[in-house]
């Protein structure tokens, strides 16, 4: 059951960022781009949290996995920060 919740964790926020990217192609508002790349960034965490706890269980993903979330929030905050005036 872990598995499935995983997986459709990954499903939703790639088809998020899937669809905050064809928002920006059509409005080319810099806030849906950067907001893209956050959930793009957030679907490899959880990625990163599936092969953590499903397929590799022996191996510590614990520190990709964090990093990669931080580094998708600190592109949405660049973004809110100077992208949003």
């Amino acid at each position: 059951m872990g598995a499935a919740v995983y997986i459709l964790g990954t499903a939703t926020t790639l088809i998020c960022a899937i669809l905050l990217l064809r928002g920006y192609v059509r409005t080319h508002t810099k806030l849906l781009f950067w907001s893209a790349l956050c959930f793009f960034g957030l679907a490899i965490s959880n990625l990163l949290t599936f092969a953590d706890l499903v397929l590799y269980p022996e191996v510590d993903l614990y520190l990709w996995r964090l990093l990669t979330a931080a580094v998708a929030m600190m592109i949405l905050l660049y973004g809110l920060i100077w992208e949003g005036e």
